[in-house]
């Protein structure tokens, strides 16, 4: 039998569609080193140009049933490794702008649970504040705010005038203003 050093790319490709290894070995030999370099030159990184090439001959063996090419085994080749290092590239673009993220979130100081911990004590402290105003007071509140009923509605459910709703209403949101502004300072005071 003839050596598969002296096949051509074509009588190369048919053998390896049909599994035989030995013109795999024989493609890898012929095509790696100047894929190599094709995909250094774009990447100027050693081991990601012999990650892509190994890449792109593991994908070649696994698909070499489906292969088709359209023009000849080179241009498929270098083709392929054009659009993986393209991959990479935009895939190492992607990564770099989620690392400055991340880098500009811990430079700024901004600490997202630290944010939570404190949105908790505060609605914790409101809560606490609602739950000390009067009783009626309390109750008109809360109905406008938590059940987001308006002043006519809130009026007819309890049998009271929409003047004193109104009233109600206003006179809770200045006590909670007054009480809430100290806490809201303090905690972000000690931050």
């Amino acid at each position: 039998m003839a050596s598969y050093s002296s096949f051509s790319d074509m009588e190369l490709t048919a053998l390896l569609k049909k599994g035989d290894h030995e013109a795999f070995v024989e493609i890898y030999n012929r095509f790696k080193a100047p894929l190599y370099v094709h995909a250094y030159n774009k990447l100027r990184n050693t081991e990601e140009a012999k990650d892509t090439i190994q890449e792109l001959f593991t994908k070649l063996w696994n698909n070499r049933e489906s292969l088709t090419l359209t023009h000849d085994l080179i241009s498929y080749l270098y083709a392929a490794v054009r659009n993986r290092v393209f991959r990479q590239i935009e895939r190492k673009g992607l990564e770099s702008g989620y690392i400055s993220s991340i880098q500009h979130t811990i430079q700024s100081g901004y600490n997202f649970t630290d944010h939570q911990v404190r949105e908790k004590q505060l609605s914790a402290i409101i809560e606490k504040e609602i739950e000390a105003l009067p009783a009626k007071m309390k109750e008109v509140f809360v109905l406008s705010r938590k059940m987001n009923l308006s002043h006519k509605e809130i009026a007819e459910h309890l049998g009271i005038a929409e003047p004193t709703v109104k009233k109600q209403v206003n006179n809770a949101l200045k006590i909670l203003r007054v009480k809430l502004g100290i806490f809201v300072y303090l905690i972000f005071l000690l931050k």
